[in-house]
């Protein structure tokens, strides 16, 4: 900066001298006496052109000497010492060879951390980075960059002055950098500067980025920062994703894994954005490669983005990779597809059969994972018997020993699948495993102590042969309550159809909390002849705080009402998830008869008359199937 402020104002001073010709001779001495050590020309010799021509013809960057030789030997090294010996050699090193040496030497001992302790103990490496230090103002902007990347790689104390000095000439520079140099500072240098406390540094960085945001115009950069710094500001981000809707078009599969896992990993549910991926994926027919379906797969869960048309391409792709896959790789996407609450028969059947094939390699987690997924979608394979064989066979040796919250899970997974055996069952019912879960209040025990109410429910309802142990009494009273408090828009419609359907609360009970873990929406008692009977004079079993004494009529029935929301189900499907198939199934075996009150019947449903309707002839229907059997 010093050497080109000096040329232009001998430039200025060249044009006055020219431009006034009348000036005494002493001042017009003392005017070249001022430049004489930097004018080229004498101060008498005629200049041509005005001062703006002059100053545009002027050189922005004074070059360096070139010396081919030492730029060959930097490139073509392959030990640190063939580079600390051109500091002995007779070489001429301008600056930015120094800085370009110690680039080197970070590349070649990247892989070799204990070298990198001895180079820096090294006294040649040592003056190397007091010549560094000493004209570090004069490094190109791309070499500096370079240089920081590199020191940190060499894991220089963060209490070294030649680190610091870098430190702070970046910070100088940075309104003056390209904004491919900020890309390459954020992708090379931001974890290093977050582990090494240089967070003024980070924090300006951050802010030039977010403010230059406009600059970006190509998907490699806007990718990078997504991945890089999205996660260290949010207002940044936020940018980020304006612009990727922008750009999205320009994505290729890879740019758009990457988007979509990053926004997966900081849980960023961009609705807009995940449209226009979803759009382009769809709409575009560029192959995806195995590890791009997985990690597609992965992020739609993991968000929770239920996307029609992109699960169908996802299923069908992934369906001719399945036999290369890793048993890793096929529990991951059955756990991804789960998330996503999506079924693929022929997916499912390929990965039973891949998982059947090879039996004697599927770890204890893996297995895990794939029936926990199943139950979740209650799918049951055609080749039942044979994979439930291998389950039994890989769990029963080892379920005692794995945590209890996962025991939990297991066994009612089996619950669901209805696969679960007697010794399954007394594993995670026996005294002492609920205490921990019904005495904690966070609700992830609370929710694996209702799994466990669900299971001791199997045991009582399902298995007849099962002799215990069961859950206490005590402890299922004291349960919480899976009631959800929001009322749901059916929830509350079911709820006033009814109560004008009843016409007096004596004759039904709505939110019926029962001791099997599960909450009715609503429960009547009709005697043979189809009429309403007071509830609360007839002894009911089935609740968590049993009440009344008189036993039931003869041909008298307990109704339950069961409402089914959208969410209860697979994606795009009438089939109910495996938790709300193991509910209905449990209120059956309780003696009830049920009405089911899906979602997708009720929207069809305007008028108050018509919804009672609905409900009185879903009552018949139920008692006339019960008559017929």
């Amino acid at each position: 900066m010093a050497v080109r402020l000096m040329k232009q104002c001998s430039c200025l001073l060249r044009e006055a001298t020219r431009l006034v010709p009348t000036i005494a001779p002493v001042g017009r001495l003392r005017l070249a006496g001022v430049a004489c050590q930097t004018l080229t020309s004498s101060v008498s010799s005629p200049s041509s052109g005005s001062l703006t021509e002059l100053l545009g013809k002027e050189q922005v960057f004074t070059p360096y000497p070139e010396d081919p030789q030492v730029d060959s030997v930097i490139e073509k090294a392959t030990r640190p010492e063939e580079l600390l010996e051109l500091l002995d050699s007779n070489h001429s090193l301008h600056n930015n060879h120094v800085a370009l040496i110690v680039i080197r030497i970070a590349y070649l001992l990247s892989e070799k951390p204990q070298e990198k302790a001895l180079l820096i103990e090294d006294a040649r490496f040592q003056e190397l980075l007091r010549r560094l230090d000493s004209q570090i103002t004069t490094v190109w902007h791309g070499t500096l960059v370079r240089l920081l990347r590199s020191l940190y790689t060499l894991a220089l104390p963060q209490t070294s002055k030649e680190l610091q000095s870098v430190e702070q000439e970046v910070r100088w520079r940075l309104r003056r950098f390209k904004y491919k140099h900020l890309v390459y500072l954020a992708e090379f240098c931001a974890t290093f500067m977050q582990g090494q406390h240089s967070q003024e540094l980070l924090a300006e960085l951050l802010m030039h980025l977010e403010r230059r945001w406009t600059e970006i115009s190509d998907s490699r950069t806007l990718v990078t920062m997504m991945v890089k710094t999205g996660h260290l500001s949010e207002s940044l981000m936020n940018r980020l994703e304006d612009k990727c809707l922008e750009l999205v078009e320009q994505f290729g599969p890879e740019e758009l894994r990457k988007v979509l896992v990053t926004l997966a990993a900081q849980g960023r549910r961009s609705v807009p954005l995940l449209r226009a991926v979803s759009y382009h994926l769809v709409q575009k027919p560029f192959p995806l490669t195995k590890g791009v379906l997985l990690d597609l797969a992965y992020a739609y869960g993991k968000l929770s983005f239920h996307q029609t048309q992109v699960s169908q391409r996802l299923a069908a792709d992934l369906l001719p990779f399945v036999p290369s896959m890793t048993l890793g790789e096929v529990a991951r996407c059955i756990k991804s597809f789960a998330f996503l609450k999506w079924l693929n028969v022929p997916l499912f059947e390929a990965f039973t059969q891949h998982l059947l094939s090879r039996a004697p390699d599927v770890s204890v987690p893996h297995l895990c994972s794939i029936l926990l997924a199943f139950a979740h979608l209650n799918f049951h394979p055609e080749q039942e018997d044979q994979f439930f064989s291998l389950v039994h066979e890989k769990l029963n040796s080892v379920l005692g020993d794995l945590e209890p919250a996962l025991q939990v899970d297991l066994v009612w997974a089996l619950c669901v699948l209805q696969q679960v055996q007697e010794a399954q069952l007394q594993t995670v019912l026996h005294p002492g495993l609920h205490e921990q879960f019904l005495e904690s209040k966070s609700p992830k025990d609370q929710s694996t102590f209702q799994k466990l109410v669900h299971i001791n429910t199997t045991a009582l309802l399902e298995h007849p042969e099962y002799k215990g142990p069961f859950l206490p009494a005590s402890a299922i009273a004291l349960s919480p309550s899976s009631s959800n408090k929001n009322m749901t828009p059916l929830q509350k419609e079911l709820q006033e159809t009814l109560k004008a359907l009843l016409g007096s609360t004596d004759q039904g009970s709505l939110e019926v909390v029962t001791q099997y873990g599960w909450v009715l929406d609503a429960e009547v008692l009709l005697d043979a002849e189809g009429h309403f009977l007071p509830l609360r004079d007839f002894v009911a079993p089935h609740l968590a705080q049993p009440a009344g004494n008189q036993p039931l009529p003869p041909g008298a029935k307990r109704i339950a009402f069961l409402r089914w929301e959208f969410p209860n189900f697979n994606s795009r499907s009438k089939d109910l998830l495996g938790r709300f198939v193991l509910a209905r199934r449990h209120v059956l075996a309780a003696g009830f008869l049920v009405v089911d009150v899906p979602y997708y019947e009720w929207l069809d449903l305007k008028s108050g008359w018509q919804k009672g309707a609905y409900l009185k002839d879903k009552i018949r229907k139920a008692m006339a199937e019960e008559l017929a059997k």
